[in-house]
């Protein structure tokens, strides 16, 4: 923001972006007084939680959408936000519940377009308005079970001054809405655009009024999408959901594990296997690693999938406590299949691919490696171990890295190694 007009915005440096937006007073939103009460003299209703019908994004919700929440799901341009709220629409649709369908960015022709190709339910109501006035009285008059308003930002209220998407406007658009939804009971989905940074654009108010923030994510160029909530008034913002995109829309991945290791080269250096936990869920993950001599003065640090600085701190054990020169080299590492991982549960693993990478020496195919690694090449203990190594032994993985400080006897037939160091851990690994 900026008092005065700019020719180049002082952040990005990209020109003529400054866009002028014109101080309103707020409106007020008249409501029935309310009187004080005492804890003790709140009755309580049980909360009503609806199965979608969509496995994974019950997972996320915590077990239901609730009536009477306001969700807000964000994500990339063409990453399937709309496709994901035409599904739960239509599993809504096929149990008797009035959808409504507001459609701010698409005409009924293309909806429909979509949903014949999607197989979506004929019951659902489209409506094509972005005036927040109208809609609210088609609300009234339609009494929906559900309300999904595509997108946030295209909604305006005319008696504001400005455009739509601004700040004012998605701020007032998006309260009116909230209000309709606790005041009818009605489960209100909106879907909202993202700005350059991966933040659903508008005001961080938009985020702190509504029940749910969830984020899906993936690479378009890609079939997977990881649905995640950065908000949950009803559950745990650990869980995810993952999800395969195909020509009949999104599909539940039921076994992450083995959907993200199905292309997995066994042959290959710099290649190792380790587990990782949302929530309650464990998955195993391959991490890669390609290092290649500097080109250039200062070597690359690239990483997809872990926070560079963790790399960083990695490399510096590799090189101070096991001995091996990566200082001169460019460094390249990739969680296969998007993930983000930001526990340090599979430190060793980056560790250990590192260094196959580097020797170019294939570890065996058959071990998975767990464990944080500290600053003095110690190997300290996780949480959750025995549940991870369960996962391992179920996609019949034969031999299990893990921390001394464990002490675990046996996982079926899980055969398994205890190490304290990253010197013992990588002996036993390349020997």
């Amino acid at each position: 923001m900026s008092p005065k007009w700019l020719g180049k915005c002082p952040d990005c440096g990209e020109w003529n972006t400054f866009v002028q937006e014109i101080k309103v007073p707020t409106k007020v939103h008249l409501q029935k007084r309310s009187k004080p009460q005492a804890l003790k003299e709140i009755a309580l209703s049980k909360e009503t939680r609806l199965k979608t019908g969509i496995g994974e994004l019950d997972r996320v919700l915590g077990g239901g959408i609730v009536e009477g929440s306001v969700v807000l799901i964000g994500g990339e341009p063409g990453i399937g936000k709309s496709t994901l709220i035409l599904q739960l629409s239509n599993k809504l649709a096929k149990r008797n519940k009035k959808v409504l369908y507001v459609s701010g960015e698409e005409s009924p022709a293309q909806i429909k377009i979509r949903a014949e190709r999607l197989n979506i339910s004929e019951d659902l109501l489209i409506l094509p308005e972005t005036n927040i006035e109208q809609i609210q009285e088609t609300i009234v008059d339609v009494q929906p079970d559900t309300v999904v308003v595509d997108s946030i930002q295209t909604i305006y209220d005319p008696n504001l001054a400005t455009i739509p998407g601004s700040v004012s406007q998605v701020r007032e658009c998006g309260l009116t809405l909230m209000q309709i939804a606790k005041e009818k009971n009605i489960i209100m989905l909106m879907i909202g655009h993202v700005t350059k940074g991966g933040v659903i654009a508008g005001p961080k108010t938009l985020e702190h009024m509504v029940d749910t923030v969830l984020y899906l994510e993936g690479d378009k160029n890609y079939y997977y999408r990881i649905l995640r909530a950065a908000k949950n008034r009803f559950g745990s913002t650990n869980e995810i959901g993952v999800f395969e995109m195909g020509e009949k829309g999104l599909s539940e991945v039921e076994d992450p594990s083995l959907f993200f290791l199905e292309q997995r080269r066994e042959d290959s250096s710099g290649t190792v296997v380790s587990c990782t936990l949302e929530g309650t869920r464990p998955f195993l993950v391959e991490i890669q690693a390609l290092l290649s001599p500097c080109a250039y003065g200062v070597p690359q640090r690239v990483s997809a999938g872990i926070d560079y600085r963790r790399l960083a701190m990695l490399l510096a054990v590799i090189e101070r406590k096991l001995g091996f020169k990566v200082s001169t080299r460019d460094v390249f590492l990739n969680i296969v299949g998007g993930l983000k991982i930001e526990e340090r549960a599979c430190d060793l693993a980056i560790v250990a691919a590192i260094v196959s990478g580097l020797k170019d020496v294939p570890i065996n195919k058959d071990v998975v490696v767990l464990g944080e690694v500290g600053l003095t090449g110690e190997i300290r203990l996780m949480q959750q171990l025995q549940r991870r190594m369960n996962e391992a032994e179920r996609l019949g993985f034969r031999k299990c890295i893990i921390p001394r400080q464990a002490r675990i006897k046996k996982v079926g037939k899980l055969e398994l190694i205890e190490v304290g160091t990253v010197n013992e851990a990588i002996y036993k690994l390349l020997k």
